[in-house]
């Protein structure tokens, strides 16, 4: 061994790498030879520990090769439209700046905004003690029943005869993720979705394994909802097809039906046996009134419908980061609904387990108190109130620049956003230019905006 550690340094090739390891025995380890036969052990010993030191690390840069293999050829994926607008807002040092893009609410300081009622809940509940053990698949059922008289009417028939399926979701993203693969589970190869609509639905819908077929919904030209075409569409759409309507609040136009023109298209919905699917993301946020904001919804079920609904409780009680929303579906008796229940349940389990607990807890604290409700009502209110006071002032200090084109439509749209009818090259001189930040397609969010800086942004 002695004669060995003394012989020139050799290499030896690792299975796992190309890298050559190292055999020659350290300095250190060549020990006096004054007793032989312990020196001979002890060497033996070091030059086994010496090259297995080496082969650990030949193999970790070898693992470590092998694994980032696996990612090297990955794209840079583009930015969300949304997310991306507030990275790249919040990278602007301008003073000036201004974000009319993001779809939440803000105070007339720009700030975030917690509605005294959920403050109230919120210290209810932390008062109780409550543990955090596991919601069911389907969520707090007392959350989903309250969330469903909510939109449907405490004295929905549906509800009152137990023909309606409802579980907790996340938010109202994740209830249109659910219902989009339930959809393709039993069935449907397509949605039809408005033109335009929210970005993010597509996707989602598409992730589900959907092809997302469009119906015109908005004149461009005329800033105006483009009724005739809708009704033209949804007509010549395949019989026992999905669509996605918005229950209230279109995003991102703000132009919505009148009572009248839901009629006829509930009656042409009927006609071609349609499935119609509401997306209510708005409800009380939009014109003040819960009621008022659910009357399409209603309307399609006084009228028949085995509709399906998802609602979201992100903007009406500003529980944004809770993702708090739910999933329902009308059937035609109770037992229909209990397998439609069970069918939901069957794509959230493997999808997402079940549900948070936090939000569900407030809403129903604030919906289950009579005096919380009352309170709800009144800010939500005067938080639609808010918004629609930047409607007439966005239009008012436009037109006091004599500008070139109508806005008279701006004060005609309900709702969170202007669709400002801004092209994509004046949305990013506006971006470049004056600091102001907006959506690709001109949509403007109003709840983004302040009294201080309405003046500027014309």
């Amino acid at each position: 061994a002695i004669q060995q550690s003394r012989t020139p340094t050799s290499t030896s090739t690792s299975p796992l790498s190309t890298r050559t390891i190292d055999t020659a025995v350290p300095q250190s380890t060549i020990l006096s030879t004054h007793h032989p036969q312990s020196t001979a052990k002890a060497m033996i010993r070091q030059t086994a520990q010496h090259l297995s030191r080496q082969v650990t690390r030949s193999s970790r840069a070898g693992v470590a090769r092998c694994f980032s293999a696996h990612w090297e050829n990955f794209a840079m994926a583009p930015p969300d439209p949304i997310i991306g607008l507030n990275e790249a807002f919040a990278l602007n040092e301008s003073p000036h700046k201004v974000n009319v893009g993001v779809g939440a609410y803000r105070d007339d300081s720009g700030k975030p905004y917690v509605l005294p009622c959920v403050r109230k809940a919120e210290a209810i509940l932390q008062s109780k003690g409550l543990d955090h053990e596991y919601s069911g698949i389907a969520g707090d059922p007392t959350y989903v029943n309250l969330a469903l008289k909510f939109a449907y009417g405490e004295d929905s028939v549906p509800l009152m005869e137990n023909r309606v399926a409802g579980v907790q979701t996340l938010s109202g993203t994740g209830g249109l993720r659910v219902f989009g693969e339930v959809l393709r589970k039993h069935g449907h190869t397509h949605i039809y979705l408005p033109n335009p609509t929210w970005g993010n639905h597509i996707p989602i819908m598409q992730n589900a394994g959907l092809e997302v077929r469009k119906y015109r919904y908005y004149d461009a030209e005329n800033s105006d909802l483009d009724y005739d075409n809708m009704i033209t569409d949804i007509k010549e759409m395949p019989e026992g097809s999905c669509l996605l309507l918005h229950a209230c609040a279109h995003n991102p136009t703000g132009m919505d039906p009148t009572p009248e023109q839901w009629k006829q298209i509930s009656d042409v919905v009927k006609e071609k046996k349609l499935l119609p699917f509401f997306d209510c993301a708005y409800q009380g946020f939009a014109s003040g009134n819960a009621p008022e904001d659910a009357f399409a919804i209603r309307l399609f079920v006084e009228e028949g419908h085995n509709l399906a609904l998802v609602q979201s409780f992100s903007k009406n009680f500003g529980l944004y980061g809770q993702r708090i929303g739910a999933l329902s579906v009308v059937a035609g008796d109770e037992d229909e609904a209990k397998k439609v229940l069970s069918q939901l349940k069957v794509s959230i389990r493997p999808m997402y387990s079940n549900p948070p607990r936090h939000g569900a807890r407030i809403v129903s604290t604030i919906l289950s108190d009579a005096v919380l409700t009352q309170d709800f009502i009144e800010e939500c209110k005067g938080m639609a109130d808010r918004i629609n006071m930047m409607r007439v002032s966005l239009r008012e200090h436009l037109e006091a620049n004599e500008s070139s084109r109508s806005w008279e439509h701006v004060t005609r749209q309900i709702g969170m956003f202007a669709y400002s009818g801004m092209s994509k090259d004046e949305v990013i001189a506006l971006r470049d230019k004056h600091h102001i930040y907006c959506t690709l397609d001109g949509r403007i969010s109003m709840a983004g905006g302040t009294s201080g800086k309405l003046a500027y942004i014309r």
